[in-house]
């Protein structure tokens, strides 16, 4: 069985050791080793990556007692050298003890229980046994775990036997009965776990609690710890700065400034929208004053109108005329069809029959229908086929 090393202690970066075992699987070549670091997957915690030798760590997996450790190929000697991710080992390490302090914080001020924890490679998340959980309570409990955090509590981990187990204030009873490890914060609590920590509070640097969601019934809080935490007020700062640079204000005034963009982004809007039904009015005046008085469809193709467009187009022109209407779009390679509802004919029916002989997509109801197409001589083909068909 291999001897865990990081078990012994977290913060072991490289070792010397002797590969007992290979087996070759579908994905890949397994080794075990006489002692190991690599941390494999469990208690939400993702697995170590590093090198055996020169061979990169693909993966770590326990099963059973065993550790198994995937390589591309096995390596040409049996003595090898090994060395950690260091930096993702240690972010681990952070975001895991940073979790088990929240923890103990919504326990103490909320007596919240957590249900789950995941530690992906952005942030991670705990789901709180709570049903809902406010910003004033979210800001108070950021606070309180820094401040823990400050106060540097020492973290250390150590085996205990079932009957000592019993003697200690647990936050919950482990589902195992051997081989029961305890990972103990200073003044704070003792939890049955078997990841990666560090040696103090500290360590942890600080943790930033970015949002609360609900998760089936409870509410699940997202985070960062440590250097993810750092990473994200640096984001958070360099996009401040740009919002300042782009608005020529301050970062207190950014919210004000953003306000009055937006409302003047809406007069903007309206005042679009009031010039495009204008200019729908006076367009569709004019086709219908060319139209011959023996024609049996109004049609159009537009160099500028989208798909949009065309369909406000179309409901000004069959509010005037009982004839079909037909428009094309030579921005989106885009065809609408429409007409009063006087007639019997289906606007939609007809594109479903007839779309696929030009490859195009779509579909509507009796009245209007809308298709595009993946070219513009295929939208054409269309427009014409249709022109003479209605």
């Amino acid at each position: 069985m291999t001897r865990k090393l990081y078990y012994d202690s977290a913060y072991i970066k490289d070792w010397s050791t002797t590969i007992t075992s290979a087996a070759e699987r579908e994905d890949g070549v397994y080794v075990t080793l006489a002692e190991t670091a690599f941390y494999p997957h469990g208690g939400g915690q993702p697995c170590d990556t590093g090198y055996i030798g020169e061979m990169a760590v693909l993966d770590v997996v326990l099963e059973g007692q065993e550790v198994y450790h995937k390589l591309a190929q096995l390596p040409e000697q049996t003595e090898v050298n090994c060395r950690l991710d260091w930096s993702r080992r240690f972010d681990h390490m952070q975001q895991h003890s940073g979790q088990h302090l929240l923890s103990a914080v919504f326990r103490e001020l909320y007596q919240a229980m957590t249900l789950s924890f995941h530690l992906g490679s952005d942030y991670a998340t705990i789901d709180l046994e709570l049903t809902e959980l406010s910003a004033a309570q979210m800001a108070e409990a950021e606070q309180e775990v820094n401040r823990q955090i400050y106060l540097n509590h020492s973290i250390v981990s150590y085996f205990v036997t079932a009957e000592e187990m019993a003697k200690l204030p647990l936050v919950k009873l482990p589902k195992v009965t051997e081989d029961i490890r305890i990972v103990e914060i200073e003044g704070v609590e003792h939890n049955a776990c078997g990841g990666t920590h560090v040696s103090a509070t500290g360590a942890i640097g600080m943790i930033k609690l970015l949002r609360c969601d609900k998760q089936k019934g409870h509410v699940r809080v997202t985070f960062k710890c440590g250097s993810r935490a750092l990473a994200e007020f640096n984001d958070q700062t360099r996009v401040l700065g740009e919002l300042s640079a782009k608005f020529n204000t301050g970062k207190e005034e950014i919210m004000d400034r953003i306000g009055k963009w937006e409302q003047e982004q809406k007069l903007l809007v309206a005042e679009l929208a009031a010039v495009k039904e204008q200019n729908d009015t006076y367009l569709a005046q004019e086709l219908l004053a060319a139209a011959e008085a023996d024609s049996k469809v109004i049609r159009h193709i537009s160099d500028t109108r989208v798909l949009k467009d065309l369909q406000g187009l179309a409901s000004k022109l069959t509010e005037r005329t009982d004839l079909p209407v037909l428009l094309l779009s030579a921005v989106e390679n885009k065809a609408v069809l429409a007409h009063s509802g006087a007639s019997a004919f289906s606007c939609g029916a007809f594109f479903k029959a007839h779309l696929g002989e030009y490859q195009g997509k779509g579909g509507g109801s009796g009245k209007l229908a809308q298709a595009g197409f993946p070219s513009w001589e295929a939208a054409v083909a269309f427009y014409e086929f249709a022109a003479q068909q209605v």
